[in-house]
This record gives C-alpha cells, structure tokens and sequence, in this order.
C-alpha cells in the first residue's frame, strides 16, 4: 500500500470517529434516534436483558438504548466525570446508596413503575440510605434466600419442617441418629458462612431493620454500655449459631468450599443447606431431579418470629446527571410492565416487587412465598455494614474457634470508629 493511500485511509478513519464522537455527544444514534445508555449489572441474566432492550428498540422509533455493562467501578467514575448512565439497573448495596444520600439521582416517585411497586419494601431501601422527598430507587427483583433441604430424606426419616429452635434441634437429632449430616456445610468460603449462618442466625433472631435504626442513631456511642450493640444484641443468636456450627454440619466442614456444598448436596450426603436460589442451577447439575424445597431457619420457640432474608438484588435509577430523562423514563416504564418484571424475576428464582403480581411458580422456592407475600422478611445483616467491617471474616472466625464476645466487642469498635450514619429523612 502507498503512503498515500495510507494517509487517505487515515484521514477516513479520523472523519468516521470524529462523526461517532459528534453523534455521542448529541445522544442521537444512526438513524435519528435519542440514545440513551442503560447500565445492567446481573452478567448471569444478559440473556433475558439483552432481549428485552431488542424488543423495546424494535417496539418504537424514538430511543435507541445501549447495553452498558462495564461495572460498578466505571459507572462510579462516570458520576465523578459528569457522564453517568442514562437508566441503571443494579444491585442495591452501599456503592449505589452512596449517589442517593448525595441526592444524585433523580425522583421517581411520578412514574407508573413506582405507583405499581409496593410500599412495604422502600424500608428495605432506605435501610442504606435516602435523599428527602424522592423515590430514588425502584426495587425490580427481590432475592429471597433460606434453607434449602432435601425433601425425599426429610420424609424418608418422618421429619416435618421445624418452625421453632426446638423442633430444628430435634430434627438434626433425628437425623444424626440416622447416621445423615444434617446440615452441609461450606466453611472454607467466608462469604458462605456470612451470607447463611451469620445472617439467618440473626434475622431470625431479632429485627434486623430496628437493629440497624438504632445502631445508626448511636454512632460513635456504640459500645459496651449503649443501649444497642453487637455484642449485646448478637450474643445469643451467635451462641446458637455455633451450637448448630459444631454439632450438626458435616466433619471436613472447614474444608470445603461452594462448588464442593453445591456437589455434596446434590449427592444427598445432607438434608439441609445453607445457600440462596442461585445454587440450585449448580444443584440441579448433578440431580436435576432432586426434590427440594426451602424454610426460613428458625431461631426462637416462636413461629412468629419466622422470617426469609432478602436483598434487593435490582433496583433500576436514573441520575440527576442524565442528558436524556424522558427517554430514560420511557423505557423504565417499559421495563417495569408487570409481565414483564414477572418473566425476568422467573427466570432468575426472584421475587416481584409489583402489587397484586402471581406467585413464583418454582416449587423449590415455594416455602417462601408466604414470608415474601406478608412481609415477614429482613435483610441480611452482613451487607448492612460498611466492606470497611470485615463481616464475613469475623463471621468465619467465629466458626474456627474465636470466642464470640471478643469478635463482637471488635465489631462495635469497628463501627464506632466509623461513626457510620445514614440519613434518615424520609423514614
């Protein structure tokens, strides 16, 4: 090739990105449409996303959305650069959080997504933080999680699924008679003992949402002597915690991993496991046809007390600093059409946030469909505190040995230091 035409080729490729750079910066695509970049965080459900954003561009001729699924670390340096994603759909955490106590997003209290949402989980939301007098985030998927077991061992043996502390010890006796681990275990990943035992111990053992609403108000007062603390509070569902840690998992429990609990249970060498819906695909690898069935794990003599532990595994927000809010706003409303959240939240095990939406139709997620539906449920208590606070190593060191009140004694240390408050405004 002549240098010639090495230039000319050049001057073409620089023409070519100088017209997309323009077409970017105005937000319009090839043919005319309003662009708008949608941020989509959940990598396992592309597939379902990806049809979704080809339907809506097929269903109209105004907007134009883009997939952006680059991650919670270049979509927080976009807010810093002034150019965040137009609409974002995205796991509900602390990251998030910190854009609405900053009031960096925009108000969706008028949309017909939030008059269909119901109320009772904007608790669940506010738990991480608020902006006064906005609806800033709409929940689109709720991930409800408890104990998995086994229901052909359960009625190989008589058991009934306890719904207090004493009928859960009997049954682990009864099938430790038998010579089958009641629980499988998977102490060697951290983030598996403080997503299940720690969490389950405590939400089924207190109000975690009270919990935290006090905590907060303490601040850097947290301590022995406050009216609220860890090691006050968590004592005890600690303390029962390690009695099942100790007695009724399996023996090479501190060695074995996720993947190794997904295999272990689906060969049947346990009846119980501590794990969300997302191991089931794992599960089902092995045994499809396994009989399985979920129940919150009970930590009190009280069936009231009965709770499943929730997260809100989407929530969708469009920043303040969007250049294209109606656009953005027309296709949350697309996204939030009950049929369609229904089909999405089915295909991941999720739950609806919508009013008046159908049930999950997957018996393996049925035992907690009455938790879900009257509201009996809490958010796990290991995501509720600053990453700054090492839960799920603390949670882990409990399990291995560290006596409990010195653990938690350092937890309220933690938090004092960090002096952490949330806003409470519209609460």
């Amino acid at each position: 090739m002549s240098e010639r035409n090495r230039r000319t080729r050049r001057v073409v490729a620089a023409l070519a990105a100088a017209a997309l750079a323009v077409t970017a910066l105005v937000g319009c695509s090839a043919d005319g449409r309003e662009t708008i970049r949608f941020t989509f965080s959940k990598r396992e459900a592309l597939g379902f996303m990806n049809q979704v954003v080809s339907d809506y561009n097929a269903s109209q001729d105004k907007v134009q959305v883009v997939m952006d699924t680059s991650g919670v670390d270049v979509v927080s340096a976009s807010f810093v650069r002034g150019n965040p994603p137009d609409i974002m759909l995205a796991n509900y955490n602390y990251e998030i959080a910190r854009f609405v106590e900053r009031c960096a997003l925009s108000d969706l209290s008028g949309t017909e997504a939030a008059a269909n949402t119901r109320d009772d989980l904007q608790p669940l939301l506010d738990q991480y933080g608020s902006c006064a007098g906005r609806v800033s985030a709409l929940p689109y998927s709720v991930m409800a999680a408890s104990v998995i077991y086994n229901k052909q061992i359960f009625a190989d043996h008589g058991l009934e699924v306890p719904t207090t502390w004493s009928e859960l010890l009997h049954v682990c006796d009864v099938l430790q008679s038998a010579g089958v681990t009641p629980f499988y275990a998977t102490f060697k990943d951290d983030w598996t003992i403080g997503q299940g035992w720690y969490d389950y111990s405590v939400g089924g053992s207190l109000d975690v949402l009270d919990f935290f609403d006090r905590l907060k108000a303490e601040g850097a007062d947290v301590g022995p002597d406050s009216d609220v603390s860890f090691q006050k509070d968590f004592a005890e569902p600690m303390d029962k915690m390690l009695q099942l840690t100790s007695t009724y998992v399996n023996k090479d429990a501190a060695s074995r991993g996720y993947g190794d609990g997904n295999l272990a249970f689906a060969k049947g060498e346990a009846a119980m496991y501590l794990q969300g819906p997302w191991a089931f695909s794992e599960i089902a690898k092995t045994s499809p046809d396994l009989d399985l069935g979920t129940f919150p794990l009970p930590m009190t003599d009280d069936p009231a007390d009965l709770k499943v532990r929730v997260n809100m595994d989407l929530a969708a927000t469009i920043p303040e600093g969007s250049k294209h809010q109606e656009a953005a706003r027309d296709f949350l409303e697309y996204l939030f059409e009950p049929d369609r959240v229904q089909a999405y939240n089915e295909s991941q095990l999720g739950f609806s946030p919508m009013t008046d939406a159908p049930e999950p139709t997957d018996s393996r997620i049925a035992g907690m469909i009455p938790f879900y539906n009257t509201g009996q449920v809490y958010q796990g208590p290991s995501v509720l505190v600053p990453k700054t606070i090492p839960v799920f190593n603390y949670a882990q060191a409990m399990v291995f040995g560290e006596p409990p009140a010195s653990i938690l004694q350092t937890m309220d240390q933690d938090w004092a230091r960090l002096a952490f408050r949330q806003p409470k405004e519209g609460r």
